[in-house]
């Protein structure tokens, strides 16, 4: 199964402030873009540069194409039956605006097919609407339409922490 999935933000902000944003990525509380509050840290094992691996939760990743203040790219090596990657993009429209791109490209297979539409799809939009709202609010101090979570979504993130809670 074919999965390409687009998240993106016009943000009334020139490229450069967008784009260090994004370079603070898995910089724990000094991460910027991460919703780290609200949603498991990315955490790599180095800092934000090709060749860093690492992840969010079950999602794992290594870092394959950076370009500083611009893009950056994931290859994803986890869970199991997820082939392809993720990416943050800066796309300025003009001196005053940018847009704020994040898309996955990948396959699923095996069990990833039914774990996909089911629980990371739904977990993954929320958690992206949630980093585009951290974006607006770093560089506009405010956000125009805050996102809010699906009570599916609710459910999930409850289900995760009572299966998460130590015994």
């Amino acid at each position: 199964m074919g999965v390409y999935n687009v998240h993106e933000r016009l943000i009334a902000a020139k490229g450069s402030e967008v784009g260090a944003l994004v370079d603070t990525l898995s910089r724990g509380e000094d991460d910027a873009l991460w919703p780290w509050r609200s949603w498991e840290s990315m955490e790599l094992d180095r800092p934000l540069g090709v060749g860093a691996a690492g992840g969010h939760g079950p999602v794992r990743y290594t870092v394959a194409a950076y370009v500083p203040g611009t893009w950056v790219r994931f290859t994803f090596t986890g869970p199991r039956g997820f082939h392809g990657f993720h990416e943050f993009a800066v796309l300025p429209v003009d001196a005053e605006r940018t847009v704020l791109r994040h898309t996955v490209a990948m396959t699923v297979r095996g069990l990833s097919r039914i774990t996909w539409p089911l629980a990371f799809r739904p977990a993954h939009d929320a958690f992206l609407e949630d980093s585009l709202d951290r974006a607006e609010l770093a560089c506009t101090g405010t956000i125009a339409r805050p996102a809010r979570w699906s009570p599916y979504v609710r459910f999930l993130r409850g289900l995760e922490r009572l299966v998460s809670r130590p015994a």
